[in-house]
């Protein structure tokens, strides 16, 4: 019983999500011919760690705001009583450790295998950093950046660039900037599964001071916002293809086309609850569009 707590505290639906990212940065690297499996072994690793962490984060500093008393999906753990705040930061803290020790055993990989890159590795070390802390203080500390509406902008830089363009680095060892496409891409379809849950909560968070960009938007803008979202994030991957052209394969991503438009459609015609299940449809159509780019590459 208690584990089924702890998973449930983890939100593994949400992971999915975490691993378009190290994904994309994958496939990429594939397509120049530098993939490398144990990069992408640890990558998938130090991201799910990541993404747990910044769950287990956003559990805890929901509760400690009072932002969950109202909220439409699923009861949190700490919010709910299930877990204890203390057991919780006690959680928070092993997946810190676990991030850093699984991040800097990736870059010793990356970087000191096969020769001694120190200035790659601290950089790479502070990005690391960066990461965690973005992952702890998005609704945890004083001022929380989620409840300002910096949520959007920190998923795009650290599920986009950060990501996508952060692993391909990992396993290339080298710089293009063509690559800053499909990152943008993996970025804004993030961004489009907060927005969908920010959208559900516009209510109750804006009764809570909680100002995310729906909030700030309103709802009717938020939706055009969401749409421009989707728009971008497909035009700009049709761009990167149109740059490298090899085979037709390689715009199979848009047969998630379909079900970007029923995403497009319920966020501007169902309301609170009603769009807890598209949070998980826009997570499993990114990973969709992301997989299905990868077999384009591939065949």
């Amino acid at each position: 019983m208690r584990i089924k707590l702890w998973l449930r505290a983890f939100r593994l639906r949400t992971l999915p999500l975490a691993l378009c990212s190290v994904g994309m940065g994958a496939i990429l690297a594939y397509q120049q011919g530098s993939f490398q499996s144990r990069i992408f072994i640890l990558t998938v690793a130090t991201t799910i760690f990541l993404q747990i962490l910044s769950n287990l984060a956003n559990d805890y500093g929901d509760a400690q705001s009072g932002i969950d008393k109202e909220r439409q999906g699923e009861p949190r753990m700490v919010q709910s009583g299930l877990i204890s705040p203390q057991a919780m930061k006690k959680a928070i803290i092993v997946f810190v450790v676990l991030s850093f020790f699984s991040g800097t055993w990736l870059l010793y990989e990356a970087f000191f295998r096969n020769g001694n890159q120190i200035g790659q590795f601290l950089t790479f070390l502070a990005l690391g950093i960066l990461a965690i802390i973005a992952a702890i203080t998005y609704t945890m500390g004083k001022k929380p950046y989620g409840y300002i509406g910096l949520g959007d902008l920190a998923v795009l830089v650290f599920f986009g660039w950060v990501g996508v363009v952060g692993a391909f680095y990992l396993h290339t060892q080298t710089w293009e900037w063509l690559v800053v496409l499909p990152a943008t891409s993996c970025g804004l379809f993030s961004v489009a599964v907060l927005n969908v849950n920010n959208i559900r909560d516009i209510d109750t968070d804006s009764r809570a001071g909680k100002n995310s960009i729906p909030v700030r938007l309103g709802k009717s803008r938020a939706v055009k916002y969401h749409y421009f979202v989707l728009a971008v994030a497909v035009i700009l991957c049709l761009l990167y293809n149109l740059l490298t052209f090899a085979t037709w394969e390689q715009y199979l991503f848009l047969l998630t086309l379909p079900l970007l438009l029923k995403n497009a459609w319920a966020v501007k015609n169902l309301q609170g609850w009603q769009l807890d299940s598209y949070l998980k449809q826009m997570a499993l159509t990114t990973l969709l569009f992301v997989l299905l780019f990868g077999l384009g590459v591939w065949l």
